[in-house]
């Protein structure tokens, strides 16, 4: 085979027979080169690909001579078959940028490799540099480093033309995985899949025995089980098998958390409410020996901004009565604050709270329900996401805190243990006095807000207390009047006064003022203290308008000589109320009333037409007049009857 010079397009046959430096002697291994190097896949600097179909029969590639090694581009010069043409090795399918690119996106140990090519590949330039020739500073660096010489050729044909800059991605490897992808049943893909991605989380290996054995019995074969659990992890995306396996909740922690800041908010403008169940076994208010201890519940106010703990109130269960106790506690203690965040529990979705409000979940609202506490007082409610604790900051306070009240010194015995299969070995062996527990409560978040070094945003190493107290000296704070407090201490009921007497009925109590009189039969509001039902309670209408005070009206002994005499006086009191209306209102009397009717007019009476005779009915003349006897009186019938009767001593 003859070539002339200008020939710029070689065969992998054609370079084999020339026995060319840098390059094997054999087609096969040519071959082998071009595919290592991704000859086919070079381009020039204007994007004209440096390989192409031959035309010519057998088919193959021709490369072009820019995208052979140096020794081999040198060799052909020398030989004069090509011409000396600019190197292509600087130039990449799509730029330095993009080699770059795929740089980077490499694992650790093809970087590593990169980095020990040129290393060795900058020993070659320094000898060179030095007056070595390159025939020579090749070999005596490839015995140092115990690398074959043509190897270190390669390398130097990778770089040729590159500046040392830009060498680390020429000089990485690019090894591909061999061989074609496995063939498996669709079916039995299908259904290995499906076994695997179960919330029940089976192993792969039971997931992969199962379809073994559906293939044995369709006469199917399938492939290793190392294989089928590397082509999962390949097709399958594994926020597939997170949702499947784990769960939606688990499927959320994949993505970065949210990360909310409260700088820009001041002291009272958010709180958050919440309730927590106790671990500890306590004695409830006037137990009576052999009585069941209870785990008392605490409904807590917490300031967002500062994180203090603002209210709390401690009861036998989460209500709306404990909860609308403890936001008294904060408006009479703080003020009234902008917004709550409140949880979606019962007692926080009460009418007696947020009753009114237009987007609770709990409740229709009517027309004649209370208003609600938060609703009236203007304060923007908010509810939290459902079994989403992270949305309420309080949730934190309350670990916190149920580690160091149910495991103190005083509550030893009475740990109920924080879960069912935890308790502790001294179960049950106490139960605290309500009085005590309340006190420790106390105790301990009041050492809560105080404890410095805190590290919260807003706290930078103080105390709760004193970054609450820096931010409420300086911000614009709603105070609550006596009304609201009022409104606020006092649990609001919806009842209907008594249809005659006007008086109202609760928990088997009666409540009665002289103007319910005036409302006999109507709804109302009232507000009372749950605490003490012996107190007054406080009426209102619908629509949130003070009407009156009601006093309590108590129970008499049948034998109360006093509780006679002031009923007596009360019978006496209202009639002579109703004099005095009577003549304030300068009613008129019925004899003046009938005298001012207009008198009787005389009506018409018709003539008859036709006048028809009455003859007599007995024959023997007039017909004996009938004597009326008289009727007998009544009192002389009564008289008669009991005259028999006589007086017993």
């Amino acid at each position: 085979m003859k070539f002339h010079g200008g020939k710029f397009w070689f065969t992998a046959a054609e370079l084999a027979d020339l026995k060319l430096p840098g390059l094997p002697a054999t087609k096969r291994k040519v071959n082998e080169r071009a595919a290592k190097e991704c000859w086919a896949l070079q381009a020039d600097s204007e994007g004209m690909p440096l390989a192409r179909p031959r035309q010519a029969r057998g088919g193959g590639l021709e490369y072009h001579l820019s995208v052979l090694p140096s020794a081999t581009r040198t060799a052909l010069v020398r030989r004069g078959i090509a011409i000396e043409c600019q190197p292509a090795a600087d130039s990449s399918p799509i730029g330095q940028s993009a080699l770059w690119s795929w740089y980077e996106a490499q694992s650790d140990k093809v970087k590593a490799e990169a980095e020990r090519r040129a290393r060795i590949i900058g020993q070659i330039d320094l000898m060179i540099d030095t007056g070595v020739l390159p025939s020579n500073a090749v070999p005596a660096v490839a015995i140092g480093e115990k690398i074959g010489a043509s190897t270190l050729w390669s390398w130097l044909s990778l770089v040729d033309g590159v500046a040392p800059s830009d060498r680390l991605p020429h000089l990485a490897p690019r090894r591909k995985g061999g061989g074609r992808t496995v063939e498996v049943d669709e079916e039995l893909w299908s259904i290995l899949v499906s076994d695997y991605l179960r919330p029940s989380r089976p192993t792969f290996a039971s997931c992969y025995s199962r379809t073994e054995d559906i293939a044995a019995e369709r006469g199917l074969s399938l492939p290793s089980e190392k294989t089928l659990k590397r082509r999962l992890e390949r097709e399958i995306d594994g926020r597939l098998i997170v949702a499947r396996r784990y769960g939606t909740d688990a499927l959320k922690l994949t993505i970065p958390q949210q990360r909310r800041t409260v700088a820009h908010m001041h002291a009272m403008e958010w709180v958050n409410i919440d309730g927590h169940k106790f671990d500890v076994f306590v004695r409830r208010k006037g137990a009576r020996p052999g009585d069941k201890p209870i785990r008392p519940v605490m409904v807590a106010l917490q300031d967002v901004f500062s994180r203090k703990i603002l209210a709390w109130r401690i009861g036998e269960s989460e209500s709306a009565v404990l909860t609308r106790l403890a936001f008294a506690d904060l408006f009479r203690d703080y003020g009234i604050p902008g917004h709550c965040l409140l949880d979606n529990g019962r007692a926080f979705a009460s009418k007696w709270i947020t009753g009114g409000a237009p987007t609770r979940f709990r409740f229709k609202i009517k027309d004649d329900e209370p208003t609600g506490l938060l609703t009236a007082l203007g304060v923007k409610t908010r509810w939290a996401k459902p079994f989403h604790g992270q949305a309420k900051p309080i949730e934190r306070a309350f670990r916190v805190l149920a580690d160091v009240v149910a495991r103190a010194p005083d509550t030893e015995g009475a740990w109920t243990g924080n879960h069912v299969d935890a308790k502790p070995e001294n179960y049950n062996e106490k139960a605290l006095d309500w009085d005590v527990f309340v006190a420790l409560v106390d105790r301990v978040i009041t050492k809560h807000n105080a404890k410095r070094g805190r590290r919260t945003e807003t706290a930078n190493g103080r105390s709760y207390d004193e970054v609450f107290a820096a931010s409420y000296a300086v911000s614009e704070i709603r105070k609550a009047s006596q009304e609201q407090l009022r409104l606020a201490l006092l649990a609001g009921e919806q009842v209907r006064t008594h249809r005659q007497s006007g008086e109202i009925a609760l928990v088997g109590n009666r409540y009665w003022a002289p103007e319910l009189s005036q409302i006999a039969g109507k709804p109302v509001t009232i507000r009372f203290d749950p605490d003490n039902l012996h107190s007054e309670i406080h009426v209102y209408s619908q629509s949130g308008e003070f009407l009156v005070t009601a006093a309590l009206v108590a129970d008499t002994g049948f034998d109360n000589i006093g509780a006679a005499r002031a009923r007596a006086k009360a019978d006496r009191d209202i009639v002579k109320l109703a004099r005095e209306l009577e003549k304030q209102q300068e009613l008129r009397d019925a004899a003046e009333i009938a005298a001012l009717q207009p008198g009787a007019i005389e009506p018409d009476r018709p003539e008859p037409k036709i006048i028809r005779p009455v003859r007599a009915a007995h024959r023997n003349g007039a017909a004996a007049a009938v004597q009326q006897e008289p009727a007998p009186n009544f009192m002389n019938r009564f008289a008669a009857s009991v005259s028999p009767l006589r007086l017993v001593d």
